[in-house]
C-alpha cells in the first residue's frame, strides 16, 4: 500500500475549490502524472459520476475510471478506481479558512496479487508523484 496525504491552503473559497476538484477531469490541469482526463457523464457531480483518467507512472500509461463514491458538498468527495491490478481511493476534504479554504488530499493506492511485493518501491515513487501533484494543487488553487 502507498498512501500520500497533503494539505494545501487555497485563496479560493471552499465552494470554488470543491467545485474545481470534484470535477476530477480537472486533474489534467494540476496533476502532472495525469496525461488524459475526461468526464464520462454530464450534469452536476453526484455519487456515481465517472471520470476517465490516463496516468503515466514509471513510463507506463494506465487508463483508470474513477467513480464518485462519497460526496458531501462542499466538504468532501471520494473517488474510487479499481482494476485487476490496483485500487486507488482518493478523498479530498475542504475546510473554510477565512475567505479561502484548506484542502486535504488523501490518496491511497493498493496493488493486488503478486504486485503487492512491489509495495516498498511503490511507496517511494508515490511520494514523488504526490509532491508534484501537491505543487500543482498549490498553483491552481492559488495557495
Amino acid at each position: 500500500m502507498a498512501r500520500y496525504v497533503t494539505t494545501v491552503e487555497s485563496t479560493r473559497s471552499r465552494e470554488d475549490a470543491f467545485a474545481y476538484l470534484s470535477d476530477f477531469s480537472n486533474a489534467l490541469e494540476w496533476d502532472p502524472g495525469v496525461v488524459g482526463a475526461e468526464r464520462v457523464d454530464s450534469g452536476e457531480v453526484v455519487v456515481g459520476s465517472e471520470f476517465r483518467l490516463v496516468t503515466e507512472f514509471m513510463g507506463r500509461k494506465t487508463p483508470l475510471t474513477y467513480r464518485v463514491v462519497e460526496l458531501e458538498a462542499p466538504r468532501r468527495v471520494t473517488f474510487l478506481a479499481e482494476t485487476g491490478t490496483l485500487t486507488s481511493l482518493d478523498t479530498i476534504t475542504f475546510e473554510r479558512r477565512g475567505d479561502g479554504a484548506s484542502v486535504t488530499y488523501d490518496a491511497d493506492l493498493r496493488l493486488k496479487g503478486l504486485l503487492k511485493l512491489a509495495d516498498p518501491l511503490l511507496r517511494l515513487a508515490f511520494k514523488s508523484i504526490g509532491d508534484k501533484a501537491r505543487d500543482g494543487l498549490r498553483t491552481h488553487l492559488g495557495g
